[in-house]
């Protein structure tokens, strides 16, 4: 299928999905189905559009298209994905992620297919990883945010600390902090100051702030608080300790990923080490590799060791990525 061609059955596809939607849209508004009135509702205050705004006042919508967020509540990754936009800090639906996937695996099968030699499935194996393109990056911008967030995390519990020494309430250094810690962090804190503010139970705010962010000092934070609140002590002291301990466990963290630095070097080499050598070889003698791609066998081989490279460069970033 050539190129072109391939792009006019995308363009073609696509478009008649677009009119699936909308005819089906439609149909479950007359059934009943699509609240009518849902476009002649009040405004959500100005307050709370803010981007700082309190989660528990906040629903995210699954997407704007009623029908693809009616078809997305059946099933189980939605939550979890919710959850995943949260810690990335994206106010994207996840009606706009999953569209995203497909239209990029659609692009990716179109362009694909202008490859003759490759094979239906071939190609549909090598769509799937176009398809996880928005899926790695939020996973990126997370990981960044978190990368961040451990990093500030001891300063801001140092500086709770002292606001404690100097007779403020809990809820007042919670506020006191947030509001003077830089993001992404200090929007994490003001909005679980906020959600504190407005009624909810301390441990149920700090168990959402854990929630949003699942790392280990997050969880001892949440914890030290809450036995304080049960039990009394100084509340000072105990967070001294944890950024202490949080700047200690920070160093060996750093010092492992500087040792685990050449395992990640020898994985992205290994990984083009292949290609390039191919590269290389098409280039002294094209003829050389001719049977790979005019035989159907050599063909399978290269696209078993594409896959292979894939699946190689996955695992070795598995073994290299040393958690604490």
């Amino acid at each position: 299928m050539a190129l072109p061609t391939a792009t006019l059955v995308f363009l073609a596809t696509f478009s008649l999905a677009v009119v699936a939607v909308w005819i089906a849209r439609m149909v479950m508004e007359r059934m009943g189905m699509v609240d009518d009135e849902e476009e002649e509702r009040a405004p959500m205050p100005s307050f709370l559009d803010d981007e700082d705004s309190p989660i528990l006042l906040r629903e995210a919508q699954v997407s704007s298209i009623s029908l693809w967020a009616w078809l997305l509540e059946r099933f189980d990754f939605v939550n979890r994905l919710k959850l995943t936009l949260a810690q990335a800090d994206l106010n994207w639906t996840v009606g706009r992620v999953t569209a995203s996937m497909l239209l990029c695996g659609a692009v990716g099968f179109a362009i694909l297919g202008g490859i003759q030699w490759l094979p239906v499935w071939g190609i549909a194996l090598l769509a799937i990883p176009v398809a996880m393109i928005p899926h790695y990056y939020i996973v990126r911008r997370k990981n960044r945010r978190w990368a961040q967030i451990e990093e500030q995390f001891p300063d801001a519990i140092e500086s709770m600390s002292r606001a404690l020494r100097a007779g403020h309430p809990f809820a007042s250094a919670l506020d006191t902090v947030g509001n003077q810690t830089p993001n992404p962090l200090g929007r994490e804190l003001r909005k679980t100051f906020a959600e504190g503010a407005l009624g909810l139970p301390w441990e149920r705010a700090l168990g959402n702030l854990t929630e949003r962010l699942p790392m280990q000092e997050v969880s001892l934070f949440a914890a030290a608080v809450g036995m304080q609140s049960k039990s009394g002590g100084n509340l000072s002291e105990v967070l001294d300790k944890l950024s202490e301990n949080m700047r200690e466990g920070a160093a060996i963290r750093g010092e492992v990923r500087s040792l685990s630095a050449q395992g990640r070097t020898a994985g992205y080499i290994l990984t083009a080490l292949p290609i390039g050598i191919t590269m290389v070889m098409m280039y002294v003698n094209p003829t050389f590799l001719d049977p790979l791609f005019q035989e159907e066998a050599g063909r399978i081989m290269l696209l078993c060791a594409a896959l292979g490279l894939i699946v190689a460069h996955l695992v070795i970033r598995k073994l290299v990525d040393i958690r604490l």
